[in-house]
């Protein structure tokens, strides 16, 4: 840059620093270097550059700004003409095309987004045949490309990505999951990419684990628009992110469900661990589906959430019934405080009820709201029947049963999976006993004593016994279907820590004191657990249990 080329840009500027540099990138961009490859801006360029009317619109210099201002509000307004009209305007005042270009590549991505993905691919195609062809016909590209923003529905959720970007810059530095970590490099010494679930292997190309480290699991930045392609996949986000999310805060491994207490206790550490390695979320995401396929909910219905916890069937149901109304039961005040928060984000009338307590305190929940007389054309959950609140002693099926069809209208259909403790994983068939058939054979026979305590309201049912009991509850065309599950899961530490510790919070025996109490000595059981500490720690087992779905319609006036 000459010294009395940069005294001409700077005397005609007038004191606008945005005019010189405007002035100067035109000169760059329309000047061809030298066979060294080198740009001389001498004043002959630069007093062309001038020239070019794109310098200064006026006096003031500020119509460069407004006017580009302008055509990219008319384009985030869908006003196509005013677009049109700013965009004439800045090619009649010798505005560079590829300026303008720019400004609309920025804007397919910032204001169009995902609401037309294509709108980037079109801005891009337009630039480069501008390019090809020059001017003056390089006009319908532009004015193609103008138009096709205009007219695009519009989302900004790209700014998800500013939204992360925030929570980077403020947050400690957060480890990488192990199972994402490189699997090339230290995997034998620190397991890294052990565990991993590659998508491209699973119907769909998706698979439920972990991706956002621990400290940000549940963490929301993308929210899908209502508008254009966003419309499309709205559903299939939310539906994916409540699989995930419910595989992550919920426990398969209940105590009230799991009668050997095999939750376990660090669920934040051990969690995701556990749904990488069993794949539970593509599984829940599955079982939501077939539910509702089963119950035939219609748009205006009042469906009832029992057992909602995270709100795998209570989203679904607000997506279901747009024009009924829905309900959901939480165990605890956590979990109902967690589904309030995220039906936050719905409008007023698309909200659920959230109500907090046991299956048989549901008429009563409802008279505290003044609504004693709703009644439900669907109750749907999962495992219904063992959703007793944790600082509560688990209710019997057959009370839940009649409480649940009081609360359904005539003709209203029951629907709900649930897992049968009864036929839980044994875990004396996960070791290898060796020639100690005599202690194998005390343990089976301690275990089985558990299953078979017919004052255990755990275990003291079966599938029939379900049957029965709906139907005496009032219910009609029962259906009850059982099928054995299988999946791999994880033992760790945390779990036989909890088999052999000294019990469960809520009352319930360790699985050692299990065995001291049918019959074998401390000796013993000390020595099952030093075998199952050798055979199972951090090791996958295949995880066996039956899961009942169950369907039943109320014909009761």
């Amino acid at each position: 840059l000459q010294p009395a080329a940069l005294d001409h840009l700077v005397d005609v500027a007038n004191g606008d620093a945005r005019g010189v540099l405007n002035a100067l990138e035109l000169a760059v961009e329309t000047t061809s270097p030298d066979e060294n490859g080198v740009i001389a801006i001498d004043l002959d360029v630069a007093e062309e550059s001038i020239q070019r009317r794109a310098v200064l619109y006026d006096k003031d210099g500020d119509v460069h700004y407004d006017t580009i201002s302008a055509f990219i509000k008319s384009l985030r307004g869908s006003d196509t003409d005013a677009a049109l009209y700013w965009m004439a305007k800045m090619i009649y005042a010798g505005e560079d095309p590829r300026f303008i270009f720019r400004r609309m590549a920025i804007f397919a991505g910032e204001d169009v987004g995902m609401a037309d993905p294509q709108a980037m691919g079109v801005v891009v195609n337009c630039w480069e045949t501008f390019e090809r062809i020059g001017m003056p016909e390089g006009r319908y590209p532009l004015a193609l490309a103008a138009i096709y923003l205009s007219t695009a529905p519009k989302s900004n959720s790209a700014f998800a990505f500013f939204d992360a970007l925030g929570v980077v810059e403020k947050e400690r530095e957060a480890d990488v999951p192990n199972h994402l970590k490189d699997g090339s490099r230290d995997k034998e010494g620190f397991g890294h990419g052990q565990g991993y679930l590659y998508p491209h292997a699973y119907r769909d190309h998706w698979v439920a684990q972990q991706y956002l480290p621990d400290a940000l699991q549940g963490k929301v930045f993308y929210q899908p628009g209502e508008l254009g392609y966003e419309r499309g996949i709205r559903d299939d986000v939310a539906r994916r992110r409540e699989a995930q999310l419910a595989a992550m805060v919920e426990s398969d491994a209940d105590p009230h469900l799991e009668v050997l207490t095999t939750s376990p206790n660090d669920r934040a550490k051990d969690a995701w661990l556990q749904r990488t390695v069993a794949g539970s979320g593509r599984q829940l995401g599955s079982l939501r589906d077939r539910l509702f396929e089963m119950a035939g909910a219609q748009r205006h219905q009042l469906i009832l959430d029992v057992n909602a916890g995270s709100g795998l069937l209570t989203w679904e149901a607000v997506r279901r019934a747009p024009e009924g109304g829905v309900w959901a039961l939480a165990t605890d005040e956590a979990a109902g405080e967690a589904l309030r928060q995220q039906a936050a984000r719905l409008p007023d009338v698309e909200r659920p009820v959230v109500l907090v307590g046991n299956a048989t305190e549901l008429g009563y929940l409802l008279s505290l709201r003044g609504e004693s007389d709703v009644r439900f054309d669907r109750i749907l959950g999962r495992n219904v029947l063992t959703s007793s609140k944790p600082d509560s002693n688990p209710v019997g099926y057959s009370e839940i049963c009649r409480a649940l069809a009081a609360l359904l209208l005539p003709g209203g259909r029951l629907v709900f999976s649930q897992n049968i403790p009864r036929h839980t994983q044994r875990l004396y068939s996960l070791v290898e006993w060796g020639r100690d058939t005599k202690l194998r054979d005390k343990v089976i026979t301690a275990e089985e004593a558990i299953y078979s305590d017919a004052a255990d309201p755990l275990v003291n049912w079966d599938g029939d016994d379900l049957a029965a009991a709906l139907e005496a509850a009032g219910f009609s065309d029962v259906r009850v279907a059982v099928e054995e599950q299988a999946e791999e899961r994880l033992i760790t530490a945390a779990h036989l820590d909890r088999w052999f510790g000294a019990g469960a919070e809520d009352g319930r025996p360790s699985y050692r004191q299990r065995l001291v109490g049918g019959g074998l000595t401390e000796g013993e059981a000390g020595k099952v657990e030093k075998l199952f500490r050798g055979q199972l720690l951090d090791r996958p087992v295949q995880w066996t249990s039956r899961l009942a779905y169950v369907r039943a319609e109320h014909g009761g006036a």
